[in-house]
């Protein structure tokens, strides 16, 4: 098992990406904390995980508040003493044309996000820079390095993030530190599966158009990236046993975007 004995912590893990990344880290020997804004599904996850016969527990965390961060960090250095992986996953959405867009509305993206981004990473290298070393993730998108219309919020947090994960690779590297941020294509996720029928009413088409013409256009197969596919290349990163492979964005897009 290529992660036996590794503590992560996952944001938004309850559902989605998060959740098959928590999942498959747990396969992979890693002792996983569970990090969700809904207590419920938090823990929902963690059992799984359990029954499963690996080792995870829940936290309560909304990503965007400082003291709940910092506090489900610590928990998890209490709970097995160490921390060696923290991914930032949690993620929402927001469609709506940029003339017509609110402040509050741009804001709750780009805190989510970019803030709680931020914050995962602060509390987490303050622990790994004690310890001698870890990895950070990122959960960025091919919108990390190209722009789709109607998403603006998201597509500008998404790009900030590759700034971020470069930056924690340059300072994090005097301390064993290692960053990457991943770039999937769309997955077929409740926030994708929300974007659906809100897509095809801004832009005035059916839903089955949005799939075929705007999601997976670009696509070399027509074909939508699994959670599976991002839970192995998050494994692989984490695994990679040294700062050979650093500050790197990974595009995993079914040939969406080439570079």
């Amino acid at each position: 098992m290529r992660l036996e004995d590794r503590v992560a912590i996952i944001t938004g893990a309850g559902r989605g990406i998060g959740r098959g990344i928590a999942e498959q880290y747990a396969r992979e020997g890693a002792r996983v904390a569970v990090a969700d804004l809904e207590a419920a599904t938090a823990e929902d996850a963690a059992a799984a995980i359990r029954d499963a016969g690996g080792e995870a527990i829940a936290v309560t965390m909304d990503v965007t508040d400082e003291n709940a961060v910092d506090s489900g960090v610590q928990r998890v250095i209490d709970t097995w003493g160490r921390l060696d992986i923290a991914i930032a996953n949690a993620g929402v959405q927001h469609i709506e044309a940029l003339d017509k867009l609110s402040l509050a509305d741009w804001r709750k993206v780009t805190a989510v996000h970019l803030d709680g981004a931020f914050l995962l990473t602060r509390a987490a290298l303050r622990h790994m820079y004690q310890s001698g070393g870890g990895t950070l993730l990122y959960m960025g998108s091919v919108h990390s390095l190209e722009a789709s219309p109607l998403k603006s919020p998201y597509v500008a947090a998404k790009h900030a993030l590759l700034g971020l994960c470069r930056s924690v690779a340059k300072e994090g590297a005097a301390h064993g530190v290692r960053s990457h941020i991943i770039c999937p294509g769309f997955v077929r996720t409740p926030l994708v599966e929300k974007q659906i029928p809100e897509q095809a009413r801004e832009l005035g088409i059916s839903e089955d158009e949005v799939v075929r013409n705007v999601m997976l256009k670009n696509t070399v197969d027509g074909e939508f990236t699994t959670v599976e596919d991002i839970a192995r290349l998050a494994t692989d990163l984490a695994a990679f046993p040294s700062a050979a492979l650093t500050g790197q964005s990974f595009v995993v897009s079914h040939g969406w975007h080439m570079g």
